[in-house]
Parts: structure tokens; C-alpha cells; sequence
């Protein structure tokens, strides 16, 4: 794959990842103590590829000190 396309797929992916730590972690100290764990889905798509990848997990909340 050529420079560009290494450069390009680099920054969204890194775009994806920090802005989605954010939100995350937002909505995380704005849940209630004690609460979760939480199901999570990330999913990719690139429609002009006919791609979509999707990605489950759990998150558990710090416990509260």
C-alpha cells in the first residue's frame, strides 16, 4: 500500500480512537456509582466498499472511591 493510504488509514484511526476514549469516558463519570458493566459496539462502515465491521466488548466503571 502506498505512503498515502498508510498516512490516511493512521489518522482516522487515531481520530476514531481519541474521540471515542472521550465520549466514552464521558459518559462514564456521568453514570451512576456502582453502575455497569456495559455492552459496547463500534462498528466501521465504508460504503463504498460494501464494508461494515463491527467490534462488541464490556466496559466496567472505576469503582468509586
Amino acid at each position: 500500500m502506498s505512503e498515502n493510504y498508510n498516512m490516511s488509514m493512521r489518522k482516522f484511526l487515531k481520530q476514531v480512537g481519541v474521540t471515542s476514549q472521550q465520549e466514552i469516558e464521558k459518559a462514564l463519570r456521568d453514570a451512576p456509582a456502582g453502575s455497569g458493566p456495559f455492552a459496547v459496539r463500534a462498528t466501521i462502515t465504508i460504503e463504498g466498499l460494501g464494508l461494515t465491521h463491527t467490534v462488541d466488548g464490556t466496559l466496567k466503571a472505576e469503582a468509586a472511591e
